[in-house]
C-alpha cells in the first residue's frame, strides 16, 4: 500500500473498524509477542481481516522473515493486505512514549538506529528524530495507546501535533479485555483532539499473546 493510500485508509478509521477489518498493532516473537509471524498471519487469513500490520519493538525481522520466506503467497490475493510497520520508544515532554510507523520502507536506513532490538538512546529518542526517521522512510508516524502514559492524553496529543506526528491511535482497549473493545469513554475525548488537530486515525488490538482478538 503507498502513502497516499494509507492516509486515505487512516483518514476514516472509527470504533468499529478493529479488530475484524482493521488491526495496525500487533507483536510476535520477533519481539515480546507470543506467535510466529506465520501464525499471526493465519489468525488474520482466518478471522478475514482486511488490513494488517505487524509493529514489533525496535525490529523489522518478522517482515523480513515473511518476505524471506514468501509466506503471503500461502494466502489468495484479495484477503488481507500486510503494511509494514513498527513500534519505537520515545521521548515527548520528558515522557516515554511509543510511536507507532505504518506504511515504512524497511530497508531505509533512516530506520538504522531504530531496529537494533531495544530503545534508542540519546538524540535518537527525542519525538521529532523519530518522527523524521518515519517519514523519511516513506511512513506514517502515530502516537500509540496515548491514554496510558504518565502525563494526561490532552497535553500529549497537541504537543506531539506540535513535534510533527501524523496522527494518533484512537481506538484502543485500555480495560485490555480478552477480546478486544474500545474504551468509549477515553477514546471518544481523544477522537475528538485527533477532529481538531486534523490527525489521521489507527487502531488495533496491541496483541502480545496467543490470540490476535485481544491484547
Amino acid at each position: 500500500m503507498n502513502r497516499e493510500d494509507l492516509v486515505k485508509l487512516t483518514s476514516n478509521i472509527n470504533k468499529n473498524s478493529c479488530p475484524n477489518n482493521i488491526n495496525f498493532h500487533c507483536h510476535t516473537k520477533f519481539s515480546d509477542g507470543s506467535l510466529e509471524p506465520y501464525e499471526l498471519l493465519d489468525q488474520a487469513y482466518k478471522n478475514n481481516l482486511k488490513f494488517l500490520s505487524i509493529t514489533d519493538h525496535h525490529t523489522i525481522k518478522a517482515h523480513e522473515y515473511i518476505k524471506k520466506n514468501n509466506i503471503l503467497k500461502n494466502y489468495p490475493k484479495d484477503s488481507f493486505t500486510l503494511i509494514s510497520g513498527i513500534e519505537i520508544n520515545c521521548l515527548i515532554l520528558g515522557c516515554l512514549v511509543h510511536v507507532i510507523g505504518l506504511g515504512i520502507d524497511i530497508k531505509s536506513k533512516y530506520l538504522n538506529p531504530y531496529i537494533l532490538g531495544e530503545s534508542p538512546i540519546g538524540n535518537d529518542l527525542n519525538i521529532k528524530s523519530v518522527i523524521k526517521a518515519i517519514n523519511l522512510a516513506g511512513g506514517l508516524s502515530f502516537l500509540a495507546h496515548p491514554a496510558r502514559y504518565r502525563i494526561p492524553f490532552y497535553k500529549l496529543i497537541p504537543e506531539a501535533k506540535i513535534q510533527g506526528i501524523d496522527g494518533i491511535e484512537v481506538w484502543y482497549d485500555y480495560e485490555l479485555n480478552e477480546v478486544w473493545n474500545p474504551s468509549l469513554f477515553v477514546c471518544s475525548e481523544i477522537d475528538k483532539l485527533a477532529d481538531k488537530y486534523s490527525m489521521l486515525k489507527t487502531c488495533g488490538t496491541d496483541s502480545h499473546g496467543l490470540s490476535l482478538l485481544g491484547r
